[in-house]
């Protein structure tokens, strides 16, 4: 039968990942929605108060207008129909109207680091998850199968409490093929590139002046070029890199994959970008410990990470229907007991009369 999946969205890289993911389930019903909550966070959602996250109305329009772009089906928040099964992006929000439902987790990238939220919260699970960020991924528990990006990550989340049975080593798409980018048009080649992070935008403290001077060091006379967090604030990020970098070469928008690709050195801070770095070979540096990061580097498969949790997505489809079958029988099961007994009942009672 025609299964409904209702893909919840979020950021651009994961609306791409789980357009990559329905296009390998074409059996099936599709229907698409940006990342959405309810209750509390709903109303702060309506006053502008979470727009430095994936809910916020800036990052809801650029879902909106991808989906839109490739004439995709869009369920806004899921209200249209009833699914059979959910492919989400994050955990750290699980709406009403899909906890009941099948669920197929897919993680994104890199997780935050595990800073002084994410102990709170694992000291007082009653918290909200989101205040930790990502770095909360999978401990909402709350789905059938959680797919993940390498061995790497898979003893990660083990180690922060998920459970093992529901963690299926997949790759994800967008970072399971990187040697592709290498084939680009990006005019500049031999420099060190900068991926800066919205820090500040998500209410972190970043001293982007000495993170400015730290890539100069790096960089040591060769060219130097940013590219900008798509969630960052251009003009003053801009302004920054002008007044302590005068004639790094900014953009503000393009392909990063393919900047990665043609440059020499890379450096990030919290950015899932280094991964295309490290799966190249480029020189990088973050402020995760690198070799940690080097065993947590998405799997490279080919780019068959989207058919990989498109397969496991059919098995929690069919694990649904053997359970509705087997539900649907019950009933029957259950009268033809009771059927059975009350004729036992009644058998023996005019046997005694008799």
């Amino acid at each position: 039968m025609k299964a409904r999946i209702l893909f919840i969205c979020g950021s651009i890289n994961q609306t791409k990942q789980l357009h990559k993911v329905a296009q390998h389930l074409p059996e099936h019903d599709h229907w698409f929605t940006p990342y959405y909550c309810d209750g509390l966070l709903e109303r702060l959602r309506k006053l502008n108060l979470l727009e430095s996250s994936i809910l916020g109305n800036k990052l809801m329009k650029r879902c909106l207008d991808y989906l839109r772009a490739y004439d995709l089906p869009i369920d806004f928040q899921g209200k249209r129909n009833d699914y059979d099964l959910v492919v989400t992006c994050s955990d750290l929000v699980m709406p009403k109207n899909i906890r009941d439902k099948k669920k197929v987790l897919v993680q994104e990238g890199m997780t935050d680091p595990e800073n002084f939220a994410y102990h709170l919260w694992k000291t007082f699970p009653f918290l909200p998850r989101w205040i930790a960020s990502t770095a909360t991924t999978g401990l909402s528990g709350m789905y059938d199968r959680f797919c993940v990006a390498s061995e790497g990550y898979r003893e990660l989340f083990i180690r922060k409490g998920v459970d093992p049975s529901k963690i299926v080593v997949t790759g994800i798409p967008n970072f399971d093929n990187c040697h592709e980018y290498q084939n680009n048009d990006f005019p500049y080649k031999h420099y060190v590139l900068v991926c800066t992070s919205d820090m500040r935008e998500t209410y972190k403290y970043e001293n982007r002046k000495k993170f400015i001077q730290r890539a100069l060091r790096v960089a040591n006379g060769r060219r130097l070029i940013f590219k900008l967090h798509p969630n960052e604030n251009f003009e003053r990020a801009t302004r920054e890199i002008q007044r302590y970098a005068p004639g790094a070469l900014v953009f503000t928008s393009g392909n990063t994959e393919h900047m990665i690709a043609n440059c020499d050195v890379l450096i990030t801070r919290y950015s899932t970008t280094v991964y295309v770095g490290l799966a190249l070979g480029k020189e990088c540096y973050s402020d995760f410990d690198m070799e940690e990061l080097k065993k947590l580097t998405p799997m490279q498969n080919n780019g068959t990470s989207a058919a990989r949790i498109a397969d496991v997505c059919r098995h929690v489809l069919s694990s649904e229907g053997e359970q509705r079958r087997r539900r649907a029988k019950l009933p029957s099961v259950r009268r033809g007991a009771k059927e059975r007994r009350y004729s036992n009942m009644l058998a023996h009672f005019f046997a005694r009369l008799s």
